[in-house]
């Protein structure tokens, strides 16, 4: 382990990849990292005790400067205490690189970065995959929830599975190696409580065994590789149907997707940002750019990414 001085000025700089949460028939419990965007954090070790938030770039000022109200410095302050280094100063410059209430997991980028980069600055006194509990918090201050569905992947890259919470069960899962990622965000903005608030409690036997049948194919597609697997299992039959109104122009947009040989397309997250898989890169760009007229075609603007799945995570700078 390596012990800071903190009268002596470190710092670091770290990368957290955006997520796609839910990937159609899993909400709640699938999710995976691509490349871009992300967010940017940057740590130096102050001799004033204390986290503090500095400056954050990229979010109109939108987002809390008070540390314990916002999702990176709540994950750095919660990991400190367990550590027993609250001691520790430590001033934070979060630099916002993705739209808010994208969809592409904002508040868990900026949560798995700040912890990233701490267990980092400190000699890595825990091995990563026991940061997902410190990084959950902040996704907690975000939207009142702590769940692991974005911060899983951007923390351990690749594509996760939530299989409980009660305990923690997170597994990372292979993806074929050509697998790409088009995202589509809609100049528009889906607030996530909203959201949530618009689903049905209780949804139908029939709608239960086929999103099972698509979840168990989605998995077994993604492991063998089978791509007709994997474009078969990529329905939703319980949450997009429901969701799908928040996004204008959304069936115009997935259709182009799927006509432009997506393997599937869905509501990345809680919207509006939407995604769709394919198996080579010129492939995923036409897509993006077939969705983006969609939207144009309303008057609505759009950024498009397209990406790999991200299978590294978290990176320092």
């Amino acid at each position: 382990m390596r012990f800071v001085d903190s009268s002596i000025v470190d710092s670091i700089r770290v990368f957290a990849p955006a997520t796609v949460a839910n990937v159609a028939c899993g909400f709640d419990i699938f999710g995976f990292a691509v490349d871009n965007p992300g967010d940017q954090i940057t740590l130096t070790i102050s001799e004033e005790p204390g986290v503090r938030i500095t400056d954050i770039l990229g979010d109109e000022g939108r987002l809390p400067r008070e540390a314990s109200r916002n999702t990176a410095g709540i994950s750095i302050q919660t990991y400190l205490k367990h550590i027993n280094r609250t001691d520790l100063g430590l001033d934070i410059l979060l630099h916002k690189q993705m739209p808010l209430g994208s969809g592409l997991g904002s508040s868990a980028a900026s949560a798995v970065a700040g912890v990233f980069a701490v267990n980092e600055l400190l000699g890595r006194p825990l091995p990563v995959i026991k940061l997902l509990p410190f990084a959950m918090e902040g996704e907690r201050i975000a939207c009142g929830s702590a769940h692991a569905d974005n911060v899983g992947p951007s923390l351990l890259g690749g594509f996760v599975v939530v299989r409980s919470y009660q305990p923690l069960d997170v597994i990372r899962i292979d993806t074929p190696a050509n697998l790409y990622c088009t995202l589509v965000h809609p100049d528009i903005e889906v607030n996530t409580k909203d959201a949530r608030f618009i689903l049905k409690n209780e949804v139908s036997l029939k709608n239960t065994i086929t999103q099972m049948g698509n979840v168990a194919g989605l998995i077994a597609g993604l492991m063998t590789p089978d791509y007709d697997l994997i474009s078969r299992s990529l329905v939703d039959v319980i949450i997009e149907p429901v969701r799908s109104i928040l996004i204008p122009e959304f069936n115009e947009a997935k259709q182009a997707a799927l006509d432009n040989g997506a393997l599937g397309c869905s509501i990345s997250g809680s919207g509006p940002s939407m995604f769709a898989l394919s198996r080579d890169a010129q492939t995923a760009e036409q897509i993006g750019a077939a969705m983006q007229q969609a939207f144009l075609s309303v008057g609505i603007t759009s950024e498009a990414y397209v990406s790999e799945i991200n299978k590294q995570g978290p990176k320092v700078l």
